[in-house]
């Protein structure tokens, strides 16, 4: 079954265009490495929470937008050797991100449903 990382973060919204160049970089690395996708959401209907939300959880500030983003790997053993290649081989993962990448959270999760 396929394994997933998901991300969410805070981005300058006037960053938009350098970060889907990041963005579409970023996916180039990670399929090389053996993902079998990559997808990014620029958010436009992300609400603010009373107790808990995803501006919240980021610390979104006034001038940035959530993006949520994922990779599905075909397994975690795949997702789990990519990693530990990529850190030892990638060049990519060592230039700067085009957003706060402290405020970011993510996660890795197995699919249970996958209509």
């Amino acid at each position: 079954m396929a394994y997933i990382d998901g991300v969410v973060c805070a981005v300058p919204t006037a960053n938009k265009e350098t970060y889907k160049a990041h963005a579409e970089e970023a996916a180039d690395e990670f399929k090389k490495y053996g993902a079998l996708s990559v997808v990014e959401c620029w958010g436009n209907e992300v609400p603010d929470g009373k107790v808990t939300s995803m501006p919240m959880a980021v610390q979104c500030k006034e001038d940035e937008t959530v993006v949520f983003s994922w990779i599905t790997w075909p397994s975690k053993g795949t997702r789990d050797a990519a990693w530990a290649k990529m850190m030892e081989e990638s060049e990519f993962l060592g230039k700067p991100f085009p957003y706060d990448g402290s405020r970011m959270i993510f996660g890795g999760f197995d699919v249970i449903v996958d209509a």
